[in-house]
C-alpha cells in the first residue's frame, strides 16, 4: 500500500501517529507530496482524490481512500489483531466518536482556518481574511480549556485509555504552533500534563 502524505501537515501526521500505535507502520510505503508546489492539484493526483487533499491511501489494488477518518477506520477494520483505536464495545465506539467529532469541529477546523487566515501560506489558492482568523484563534484556546477541565481527572480524553481522540487531539495541539499558540505558555496544567504523557509515546515522534 502507499500513503500519499505532506509530513509536516496534521492531517497525514494523525495517520501515521495511528499506523505506529497499530504497528503498521511497515505495511506502507509513505510518498511525499509538496502542497506549495501544488503537486496535489494535478490532474494525476487527482485521480486519486478529487479533492486534491492528503492523505491518500492506495490499496494494493489500485484503489484509493481519501480523509484521515476513513484511512483509519480502514486500517482498525482490515487489522483487527493490532490494538483497538477507536473501541471495543459500542459504548466505547459511540463515546470515541463524539470525542472525535468535537475534535474535528470544534478544535481541528478553527486551528486550520487559523492558519490559512492568518499566515496567508496558501494566499495564492485563497483570499485570507484575517479577522476570521482571529476569531478562530479565540475559538482554538476556548475549545483547548475546555480539554484542560475535561482532563482534570483522566489520564485520557475517554475510555480510561489511550484512542484515536488523543491522537487527534494531540496532533491538533502541535498543529496550533504554527499560530503561536503553545500548551505549555498558558495556564492550562491538566491538558499540559496530558500533552507531555501523549508526547512520550513512541507514535509521537513518527
Amino acid at each position: 500500500m502507499k500513503l500519499y502524505e505532506t509530513a509536516i501537515a496534521p492531517n497525514p501526521r494523525r495517520v501515521r501517529m495511528f499506523l505506529a500505535e497499530k504497528e503498521l507502520l511497515d505495511q506502507v510505503e509513505f510518498v511525499e507530496i509538496d502542497l506549495l508546489k501544488g503537486e496535489n492539484r494535478t490532474a494525476e493526483f487527482a485521480a486519486r482524490n478529487p479533492m486534491k487533499k492528503v492523505p491518500v491511501l492506495e490499496l494494493d489494488d489500485g484503489s484509493h481512500i481519501a480523509e484521515t477518518m476513513a484511512i483509519c477506520r480502514y486500517f482498525e477494520a482490515a487489522y483487527p489483531d493490532t490494538p483497538t483505536l477507536l473501541g471495543d464495545t459500542p459504548y466505547e465506539k459511540a463515546l470515541i466518536e463524539q470525542w472525535l467529532r468535537w475534535i474535528e469541529f470544534y478544535f481541528f477546523m478553527p486551528t486550520g482556518m487559523c492558519f490559512q487566515h492568518s499566515t496567508g501560506y496558501f494566499k495564492d489558492r485563497m483570499k485570507p481574511i484575517p479577522e476570521w482568523g482571529e476569531e478562530c484563534r479565540k475559538n482554538i484556546i476556548s475549545f483547548m480549556e475546555f480539554l484542560n477541565s475535561q482532563l482534570a481527572d483522566r489520564d485520557y480524553l475517554c475510555c480510561n485509555r489511550f484512542t484515536a481522540a488523543d491522537i487527534n487531539a494531540f496532533t491538533t495541539v502541535e498543529f496550533a504552533r504554527v499560530v503561536q499558540i503553545r500548551v505549555t505558555e498558558l495556564e492550562m496544567p491538566h491538558l499540559a500534563d496530558w500533552y507531555q504523557r501523549i508526547k512520550g509515546r513512541s507514535s509521537a515522534s513518527v
